[in-house]
């Protein structure tokens, strides 16, 4: 009951700029830490990407906090005049200081519900630095795109090198004859924070369910 009046509340709060600002048609999910990092790197391409992302008009769905690289990526976004949709679960909202600047406010329950919201809201998952949360979001939207469950582009955003150690793990699972041929692991890696909304939108134009980097789905 408690939180169902809180999502009245962020509704309403929130009304006039969601009728002035309609919701794009491309919406991105991004995973990211709700810390900055030790690398400033991780600083500087979650607001190049939160930027590029509301040049493009392509909307940004993420874990609604206002810390971190969350709490960049989407001022980024706003700032450069895009709508952010945040989903936060009830328990996190003083934690991870939830950001009520954002166009479309949602407070779940949990964080299966959260999780669920987001892939609902998105069409491409972003993931940027972050730490076991946002590796646990990446991995479950891999596993479940491995599953054929959905054909939504991932895209990790390898700033400073930082996924290397994820590439090499599924390298080792994939001799080890874990990851099997029919069961790839799909995902694209785009180095630079400018070049995702790039490889997003060659994704878009070949179909809302693009099947990313055919490279690396013949490797993993």
């Amino acid at each position: 009951m408690q939180e169902t009046k809180i999502n009245d509340l962020t509704t309403n709060a929130i009304a006039a700029r969601s009728v002035a600002k309609p919701r794009p048609e491309r919406n991105v999910c991004v995973f990211c830490g709700s810390g900055p990092g030790r690398n400033p790197e991780y600083v500087e391409a979650a607001r190049a990407f939160g930027t590029s992302l509301g040049q493009a008009g392509i909307g940004l769905v993420y874990g609604g906090g206002g810390l971190g690289l969350m709490g960049e990526v989407a001022r980024s976004v706003l700032a450069s005049g895009g709508f952010v949709t945040g989903i936060i679960p009830a328990f996190l909202m003083n934690k991870e200081r939830m950001l009520r600047d954002v166009d479309d406010l949602i407070v779940t329950d949990n964080m299966h519900e959260r999780k669920q919201r987001m892939f609902e809201h998105s069409d491409a998952f972003v993931a940027l630095p972050g730490g076991i949360g946002t590796l646990e979001e990446l991995v479950e939207q891999m596993t479940w795109a491995q599953l054929g469950q959905h054909e939504k582009p991932i895209v990790l955003a390898n700033v400073a090198n930082f996924w290397e150690p994820l590439k090499g793990l599924l390298d080792h699972m994939r001799q080890e004859a874990f990851i099997r041929p029919g069961l790839e692991v799909r995902f694209s890696i785009v180095d630079r924070a400018e070049d995702i909304v790039t490889q997003l939108q060659q994704s878009f134009a070949r179909g809302a369910g693009g099947d990313g980097d055919a490279g690396l789905i013949e490797k993993f």
